[in-house]
């Protein structure tokens, strides 16, 4: 086990879907995957394993804000070999995306300085990987399912009084939540697959918001286009 998962060893799969909500990971381990196994309950952030159409995988809830998933990312990666991660979280939305639109990140901005901490002051712009992003842009056009693809930015201040929103937006960000970038980062420096699909739970200008419920299990289209979208 690790410091902050559970898992004996061969436990968790080389594949696995990270939502932030562990309430969310619970809710997609019962709702699509078979033969599961619980593995984690540390601090509450549940993790599960079982199978998907017969491909192993697993799913661990991630915390809030960068540093929270860049723990669990970290571990999965470093202590329990993981090589393919899909973020599954809710983002709030900037137009042209609307309600309940899926966004499938390409790119992932900041306001954090953890990647300048951890690269030693430089910039470092960390993508999605190509084949992942393919494979789920495919399966979103499959389903009929209204997506957009493109740069999302991952802030460290929820109630943020700032202008950042106004560059974002001038800068065509379709997306603000919190965890993307660091995962993205993470993923490269350990050489693996890595991609976060969100779904927007909020309209940044207010003119739209989901319940905490539905939250937590109502975003059924970016899971299925995740668990579809490993390689």
């Amino acid at each position: 086990m690790s410091t902050h998962i559970a898992a004996a060893p061969g436990e968790i799969a080389d594949k696995i879907l990270l939502p932030g909500d562990p309430l969310r990971a619970k809710w997609i381990a019962e709702s699509f995957l078979t033969d599961v196994k619980q593995y984690n309950s540390v601090r509450n952030m549940f993790g599960f394993t079982g199978y998907y159409q017969g491909q192993r995988v697993s799913v661990q809830g991630t915390g809030m804000g960068a540093p929270s998933i860049g723990i669990y990312a970290y571990e999965l990666f470093h202590d329990y070999g993981v090589q393919q991660a899909i973020r599954v979280g809710t983002s709030g939305g900037i137009a042209p995306t609307k309600l309940r639109d899926v966004v499938i990140a390409m790119t992932a901005s900041t306001d954090s300085q953890i990647n300048r901490r951890a690269t030693n002051g430089l910039d470092f712009a960390p993508p999605a990987n190509f084949e992942l992003l393919e494979r789920a842009v495919a399966k979103a056009r499959s389903l009929g399912i209204d997506f957009h693809v493109g740069g999302v930015a991952s802030g460290d201040l929820f109630y943020d009084e700032t202008d950042s929103l106004e560059q974002w937006t001038k800068l065509g960000i379709l997306a603000l939540e919190m965890e993307t970038n660091q995962l993205y980062t993470l993923a490269a420096r350990f050489r693996r697959k890595a991609l976060s699909i969100v779904t927007v739970s909020d309209m940044m200008d207010g003119s739209g918001h989901t319940s905490s419920e539905e939250r937590e299990t109502g975003f059924r289209n970016m899971v299925e286009i995740a668990l579809n979208s490993f390689s």
